[in-house]
C-alpha cells in the first residue's frame, strides 16, 4: 500500500446546494430593478417636467398627475419583483405578506389623493381645470410613506447574519 493520501471525487467534497445557499436569480432583481428606475424617469417625467424640458404650465395638470402615478406604479411593481426575488424559493413571512398589502395600500392612496379633483373630492372639481394642490401633494406622500413601510416589510432579514448552511 502507498502512503499517499485516497482524493475524493470533487462532487463528494462539497455537498449539493441546498435550497437555502442558492442565490437569488440575478435576472429577477435587474428586471425589478430596471423596471422600479424607469419608473422612476416616468414619475420624474410627470412630476418635474421642467428636468426634460417639456414644462409647459405653472401648475401640474391632470395628464402631468397620470404620468406620475404610473411612473409610481412601475416604481412599485419594480421593487415589488427585485425585493421578493430575495426571498429565494423560501416562503415569504407574514411580515412580507403585509408589506406587499402596505404598498398595494399607498398606492391606492397617492392614486386617490392625486386624482381627487377628478373624482369630484378635490377643491377644484370638474368641469373646472383640475391642477395638484397642497392637500393632494400630502395625501400623495403620506401614500408613498405607506409605500417606503411596505417595501421594508418586503425584506427577509431572518437571511441577515444566519450562516448559510450546517451540514451534519
Amino acid at each position: 500500500m502507498s502512503d499517499e493520501p485516497t482524493q475524493l471525487p470533487i462532487s463528494a467534497e462539497v455537498p449539493p446546494p441546498s435550497p437555502r445557499q442558492k442565490s437569488p436569480p440575478r435576472w429577477r432583481i435587474r428586471i425589478g430593478l430596471l423596471l422600479t428606475l424607469f419608473g422612476f424617469m416616468v414619475f420624474l417625467l410627470g412630476s418635474r417636467p421642467g428636468v426634460f424640458g417639456l414644462d409647459r404650465s405653472p401648475v401640474i395638470g391632470f395628464v402631468q398627475i397620470a404620468v406620475f402615478l404610473i411612473g409610481l406604479a412601475m416604481i412599485c411593481i419594480g421593487g415589488y419583483i427585485s425585493l421578493m426575488s430575495l426571498w429565494r424559493n423560501e416562503q415569504p413571512s407574514i411580515a412580507a405578506d403585509f408589506g406587499l398589502r402596505l404598498v398595494a395600500t399607498g398606492y391606492v392612496v397617492a392614486v386617490f389623493a392625486g386624482m381627487a379633483d377628478v373624482f369630484g373630492l378635490g377643491s377644484h372639481p370638474l368641469p373646472g381645470v383640475p391642477f395638484f394642490g397642497e392637500w393632494q401633494a400630502r395625501g400623495v406622500e403620506i401614500g408613498q410613506g405607506i409605500i417606503a413601510i411596505g417595501f421594508l416589510l418586503l425584506i427577509p432579514f431572518q437571511h441577515i447574519g444566519k450562516p448559510k448552511s450546517s451540514v451534519k
